[in-house]
């Protein structure tokens, strides 16, 4: 991805997820008007994924919201998501790819995408790259299954079980950060 597409890059500070990504956000988290547990092991959410209630506590199970709690949550879910990825993504991006990575901070938290290799890798000026790294974001850790042996980091963890909804949204994410048809 080369400045040469034409897409003009401004630094994050003066980006802001666009309504169009928002819309896709709604729609790959879906609403809940009660309390679920998504994954094995993963917070509750309500609403549109929300984590926590208007008061920033944790959802529990139980709670419930309306269609425009739940849209007032995301709206400022995402407000606190891009103003993590704000502190440590600080080269420009192109809205499109501003629009993937809030996208992908939604569902995995900011600090998983902080502590990923994305940063270094568009600081690098590797766009492309970083883009792909959406890619290893397709899976959870389910550790209501025996651990596996990973070599690689030489410890055992619980194994990465791969979900067909998830892996549709990262591949999404991905050719929106490609500046592809999502």
């Amino acid at each position: 991805m080369s400045s040469d597409t034409g897409e003009r890059r401004l630094a994050p500070v003066f980006l802001f997820l666009s309504a169009l990504a928002f819309g896709g956000i709604a729609i790959q988290e879906g609403y809940s008007d009660k309390a679920i547990q998504p994954l094995p092991g993963d917070k509750w959410t309500y609403g549109l994924g929300s984590t926590t209630r208007a008061d920033g506590s944790p959802v529990k199970p139980g709670d419930k919201i309306t269609p425009p709690a739940a849209i007032e949550l995301a709206v400022r879910d995402v407000a606190v998501k891009e103003a993590a990825l704000k502190r440590c993504i600080k080269v420009p991006l192109a809205q499109y790819e501003y629009d993937a990575l809030v996208s992908l901070a939604y569902n995995v938290g900011p600090a998983a995408v902080c502590n990923s290799s994305i940063p270094s890798k568009l600081n690098a000026g590797n766009y492309a790259a970083a883009c792909s790294t959406i890619l290893e974001f397709d899976g959870f850790r389910d550790c209501s299954r025996p651990k596996v042996f990973n070599n690689k980091k030489q410890v055992w963890e619980c194994p990465l079980v791969k979900i067909k909804g998830l892996s549709i949204r990262r591949q999404s994410e991905y050719r929106m950060c490609m500046g592809l048809q999502p």
